[in-house]
């Protein structure tokens, strides 16, 4: 049960990081992403709340699937779920992100904002993952 509840608070821990992560660089992620705006340089028909309940479950996945890595490689204290984490996010997401992003012939820009977030947010998940 407990490992339920680490993967839920990982899962809390990484959306909210998400949230002040793209407030801080919505501009340019925006720009980045060449997202089209109203007049008041807000999204194109708004946010849906959809989206945020799919990108939860998504990150309930990869919490989910990071907690089973860290079980089978004994991956048991802060500082190492911190560094797996890292690894992660750095080594696992951000090269998955700049393949589609080149093959979409996106920016640079928006694979540096988004692999660093994932590279973040996993971060915060492993280390999480390790404190209870």
């Amino acid at each position: 049960m407990l490992e339920i509840i680490n993967v839920l608070v990982a899962s809390v821990v990484a959306f909210a990081a998400g949230a002040v992560w793209y407030m801080k660089l919505a501009e340019p992620w925006m720009e980045a992403a060449n997202i089209k705006r109203n007049a008041d340089g807000q999204p194109e028909g708004g946010q849906n709340p959809g989206l945020y309940a799919y990108t939860f479950v998504m990150q309930l996945m990869v919490a989910g699937m990071m907690r089973h890595v860290f079980e089978l490689a004994v991956i048991d204290s802060p500082v190492k779920g911190l560094v797996a984490g890292v690894g992660v996010g750095l080594f696992f997401i951000s090269p998955w992100i700049a393949i589609n992003n080149a093959y979409g012939q996106r920016p640079v820009k928006l694979t540096v904002i988004d692999g660093g977030y994932a590279t973040l947010a996993c971060a915060l998940m492993g280390l999480v993952l390790t404190l209870f």
